[in-house]
């Protein structure tokens, strides 16, 4: 797919854009590293301000091209001006991810926004056997969606569903679930995905110590001459002081003492695929309960994350 909108990337590094917006009239494209525990939203807003700031103008339009979860990183798409016609375009692109899948113990959202729920013998988890539990889930194939996602059914968001479960139970958003009512998922329409490539990257065993804990994604890698780090995944280039700021308020499950194991896996997909219900499936197809860990996107069509830009980074596009 040509794009005629500007792409902003980390070749426009330590560069202002012009103060007209008519300079730029397919817009702009701005490939971001949204940070840890920040929504998508947050990542619009902040940029959003400061466009319109930029720009001169109240009424920009700012949009993105396909959400990441707030525990996830990567590349984040946005949309300024006119390009925000291309966002739906830029969401039906494949997308590229590398998933920390933890074996042993279930969480209603299906990664480490909700407490662990139950807990499963880990046995027959191994490296060879998900190794060859992976072929089955390559091409295309019927998924159900996460109940905690903005996925609408009948009109309803499905967290919206899962709000409606915590409060006929008496019990905050906040509370561990003993008996959280997997099969509400059902109620979710089932969809057609498409999973391209599935490649285990790393292994850890319980016995070795797999415990995640919360806010660490997998091992660092080498860092490039910018100091960011040359293959995914990597803690995103900004302050994350977790008392203050956007990240603050998105909870995040400690299973650090459980060591649980935990495979790397990197996913190339099509739209519309959710990473933590294949977390959920392959824990699953071993025997065994299954949550995502950690999250990276690290491709979005033509897009990666090695020249996405920092949200401080992307705010210095807009520095007068």
């Amino acid at each position: 797919m040509e794009i005629k909108a500007l792409i902003a990337d980390s070749g426009l590094l330590g560069k202002a854009l012009s103060g007209n917006i008519d300079d730029y009239p397919d817009g702009i494209v701005i490939p971001v590293d949204k940070p840890y525990r920040w929504t998508s939203a947050d990542v619009i807003r902040k940029l959003k301000w400061a466009a319109c700031r930029h720009f001169g103008k109240r009424n920009l339009k700012v949009g993105h091209a396909g959400t990441l979860d707030p525990l996830a990183t990567g590349v984040l798409l946005v949309c300024v001006g006119k390009a925000t016609r291309l966002a739906e375009t830029l969401q039906k692109e494949g997308k590229e991810y590398v998933a920390g899948i933890a074996f042993g113990a279930t969480t209603p959202s299906y990664d480490l926004e909700k407490a662990v729920d139950k807990l499963y013998p880990t046995d027959y988890v191994s490296e060879k056997t998900i190794l060859e539990a992976l072929p089955e889930f390559l091409g295309e194939r019927e998924q159900v969606a996460p109940l905690f996602s903005a996925k609408s059914v009948d009109g309803v968001r499905a967290y919206e569903l899962a709000r409606r479960q915590y409060k006929e139970k008496g019990k905050a958003k906040s509370d561990v679930l003993e008996d959280f009512d997997h099969s509400v998922a059902e109620a979710l329409n089932v969809q057609r995905i498409h999973i391209h490539e599935l490649e285990l990257l790393d292994f850890t065993p319980a016995s070795a110590g797999g415990a995640v804990s919360p806010g660490h994604a997998q091992p660092q890698r080498s860092e490039d001459g910018r100091g960011r780090d040359s293959a995914a995944p990597r803690r995103p280039d900004v302050d994350l002081n977790l008392e203050s700021g956007p990240g603050s308020r998105i909870n995040v499950a400690d299973t650090s003492g459980l060591n649980l194991p935990v495979a790397t896996i990197r996913i190339a997909c099509g739209k519309g695929t959710y990473i933590r219900a294949f977390a959920r499936d392959l824990g699953e197809a071993l025997g065994s309960g299954a949550h995502l860990c950690s999250l990276r996107r690290t491709k979005s069509g033509g897009f990666v994350a090695e020249t996405a830009l920092s949200v401080p980074q992307a705010l210095e596009l807009f520095s007068t």
